[in-house]
């Protein structure tokens, strides 16, 4: 579980860009976006699969993962979604289909509405999209950002790894939770961990909310049926405001489908894009 890398870089206003891409060059292309605090690695099962079928573009955000992170660094959805634009015009993409989690649904969101970028098909898997949003330990780091990024190490080792885990259902594998834990971790880890909570502000939601009638493209809403940090119901709020949009509820998954139901969430995005 452990060989996931990104090869390549590309350089943007809010640091460098990891991602990779898997596949045959000639198949369709698909783009994988992740949420927080994760990254590009809980979509490593996924990506592997649809490699079979079509060309899979990766990447970590600014600010996550495996990509640059440092004091200042502007990380906001807003932020993200203009680098999202920069990225598919760097990789040649006019309209690829977009597979989206979390934090990543709302930044496929807003590059499709406010930027105008076109997609063939899109799959939002349990997005961050509805107000109101953010649970009440992250509405509390994200007021005392400056407090809880003076922990002791250990103790906030052990608040990231509690944090990650809850958003299992069945729960994590021990390695796997260790490399999602591990990218917010020592000099530059900790202090990214609070920064990208302390800039994440509903307002980048609200600006588009009201516009999701206005999308005019074939689109799925998959939700884990047991997602504690954004319940099922924003499922199907979400998939009513879009139209013509499908609905495929998860069972036994949590918010991290893709940890928790690869196998069904893999068969959906396939039947989906196919």
């Amino acid at each position: 579980m452990d060989d996931w890398q990104l090869t390549r870089t590309f350089s943007t206003k809010s640091g460098s860009v990891c991602w990779d891409r898997l596949g045959d060059p000639s198949a369709p292309p698909v783009v994988l976006m992740h949420g927080t605090p994760f990254s590009s690695y809980v979509w490593r099962a996924v990506a592997r699969s649809l490699a079979h079928r079509f060309e899979v573009f990766v990447w970590d955000m600014p600010g996550y993962g495996s990509s640059e992170k440092f004091d200042g660094q502007d990380v906001s959805l807003d932020v993200q979604g203009q680098i999202f634009c920069e990225l598919l015009d760097h990789w040649g993409l006019p309209d690829p289909l977009v597979v989206a989690h979390d934090f990543g649904g709302t930044v496929a969101l807003r590059a499709h509405l406010l930027h105008h970028t076109r997609y063939r098909r899109l799959v939002l898997v349990d997005p961050v999209a509805l107000a109101p949003w953010g649970s009440p330990f992250f509405r509390l780091v994200a007021e005392h950002s400056d407090v809880f990024e003076q922990l002791p190490p250990a103790l906030h080792k052990a608040l990231v790894r509690e944090y990650i885990s809850s958003a299992s259902s069945p729960g994590l594998h021990p390695a796997t939770l260790n490399r999602l834990v591990e990218p917010w971790l020592g000099l530059h880890g900790q202090p990214a961990f609070y920064r990208q909570i302390a800039q994440a502000d509903q307002r980048f939601t609200d600006e588009i909310q009201g516009r999701y009638a206005e999308i005019d493209l074939p689109v799925l809403v998959c939700w884990g049926e047991d997602d504690t940090w954004i319940p099922v119901a924003k499922g199907h709020e979400l998939a009513a405001s879009i139209p013509g949009a499908g609905l495929r509820l998860i069972p036994s998954a949590g918010h991290l489908v893709q940890e928790d139901a690869p196998a069904e969430l893999t068969t959906a995005i396939l039947n989906f894009l196919a």
